[in-house]
């Protein structure tokens, strides 16, 4: 064999064992009884152990020197870039590290549930602190003297830079204000929906959509969990979600924008299975995905008029009057506590608030004991409401109980692709909307496909999105489309 026959082989079993260390995890958020917290901390710690031994064994890079990446195929030195990138990060952490950041992120995550449940910020910060020391010595030692935050960044949207995504969002924020302002001003308020909403009824309409936007149920299942993700590449990919009897639109927009995730991981290029090159390129551009099958079609006019007469053979009454105020129902206004639960004008402030204090938290400028008071004074600043209890606030997202310091601004620059990405398909696909209307979303799931999913990692993140639409992503798209959608809605 050759230097990169014998690290492909190598690769190949690695990725096998992620995808195990992963399944682990979602056994953990859905089905795994409430006292084996304790067991399964050591159990992940372990495996990472395995994982992180195997990330940095001196054979790596004995193959990675041997290897001259101009002789190799385009499939080849895209691999090569992924591991060389993986293995200069691996080395730099020692492995107990590595296996103490497993352990308490697997425990945290357990604690944060509780403390979410009983609104008991006091219960999560001890082990919060524990998370934060950890995370901050990771960082020193993949910065090598540079920015902390940055070095945690790169793990989730290689390249980019909190300078680079702070100036877009200082840009975004102004528009996003000023069409906030405009639409509360507007005097109009649509109306929730009314009644009770079976939990059965809302889980066979969860899955009829994602049926609808092309999820392979051979290769996949839908769980429920306190917080909803995707989980698993390849031929295993599992969505989860969350119900609400008296808001159905918890359950199906949670359960669209994990579909999204999962057709990414679903849609790659079978070649490259148990490869470098066989999950999404990063999370800006997995969220670009789940982002737009959930809002730009999941959301639009003619989608939703489609789920009105769904909702209505299902539960008998769709608790609005017809399909336009429902459609204005599933895209009213307003400022609420969730972030998952934010219309589109909302969400992107509550990202830009969560990316501040984490930048704040690892820089240590602000230390866990002072995180609940930081995140009121914020939130009330930003949204204008002051938060009522932790669960609505500080304790709402599981993120940083699971170490994912540097992952909430990719949530915004998934949104800022899926606005390019949505420009791009209504001008490849005029009749997209005469086919949303009858709940067909095939031309567009398949479009996202062929353009976007199926490459995997193969390219570098701005490159895809930048092939896939003709020009270089940029934040004018989704304003525009934010500006057009919610000036017709609100009649401003």
């Amino acid at each position: 064999m050759t230097a990169f026959d014998s690290l492909m082989a190598f690769q190949h079993e690695t990725e096998a064992l992620a995808q195990v260390a992963g399944r682990l995890g979602w056994d953990q958020e859905t089905v795994m009884p409430r006292g084996a917290a304790a067991q399964r901390a050591e159990e992940i710690g372990a495996l990472e152990a395995v994982l992180h031994a195997r990330r940095t064994d001196p054979r790596v890079g004995d193959w990675l020197s041997a290897i001259d990446d101009a002789a190799l195929d385009p499939v080849g030195a895209a691999k090569m870039r992924h591991i060389r990138r993986s293995y200069a990060r691996a080395v730099k952490l020692p492995e107990t590290l590595s296996a103490a950041l497993a352990r308490v992120t697997s425990r945290a995550q357990g604690i944060w549930a509780e403390a979410r449940a009983a609104d008991d910020v006091g219960h999560f910060l001890p082990v919060l602190e524990e998370v934060l020391r950890l995370k901050r010595e990771e960082a020193a030692a993949l910065a090598d003297g540079g920015d902390l935050y940055d070095a945690l960044l790169d793990d989730y949207e290689p390249g980019a830079t909190a300078a680079e995504i702070g100036a877009m969002f200082d840009r975004m924020r102004t528009r996003l204000v000023m069409l906030r302002e405009r639409i509360m001003g507007a005097g109009r308020d649509p109306a929730r929906l009314s009644g009770q909403f079976p939990e059965e009824g809302q889980l066979r309409l969860a899955h009829e959509a994602a049926t609808r936007f092309g999820y392979d149920w051979r290769h996949g299942r839908l769980d429920k969990a306190v917080h909803p993700f995707s989980s698993g590449s390849g031929t295993d990919v599992r969505i989860t979600t969350r119900v609400d009897e008296r808001d159905p639109f918890n359950c199906l927009y949670s359960t669209i924008h994990e579909v999204g995730h999962g057709c990414y991981e679903q849609g790659i290029d079978p070649a490259y299975l148990l490869t470098p090159l066989g999950a999404g390129v990063s999370m800006g551009v997995h969220e670009s995905q789940s982002r737009i099958y959930e809002n730009q079609l999941g959301r639009s006019r003619p989608f939703t008029g489609w789920l009105f007469g769904r909702m209505q053979s299902i539960f008998g009454d769709a608790g609005a009057a017809d399909a336009e105020a429902f459609y204005a129902a599933v895209n009213r206004v307003h400022s609420g506590y969730i972030r998952t639960e934010a219309d589109e004008v909302h969400y992107n402030l509550h990202i830009m608030m969560r990316f501040d204090l984490e930048r704040q938290l690892i820089a240590g400028t602000l230390g866990a004991a002072d995180l609940e008071e930081a995140w009121n004074t914020r939130f009330e600043h930003d949204f204008g409401v002051a938060v009522d209890r932790p669960s609505n606030g500080v304790l709402q997202d599981v993120h940083w109980s699971v170490g994912l310091f540097g992952y909430f601004p990719t949530y915004t620059l998934g949104n800022v692709y899926a606005g390019c990405l949505n420009l791009a398909l209504h001008s490849a696909l005029p009749d997209l909307d005469a086919a949303l209307a009858k709940g067909d979303t095939g031309a567009a799931t398949g479009w996202l496909r062929e353009h976007v999913q199926r490459h995997g990692g193969f390219h570098e993140p701005k490159a895809v999105i930048e092939q896939a639409c003709g020009f270089e992503p940029n934040e004018v798209p989704l304003l525009d489309y934010l500006d057009a959608k919610f000036n017709a809605l609100y009649h401003l």
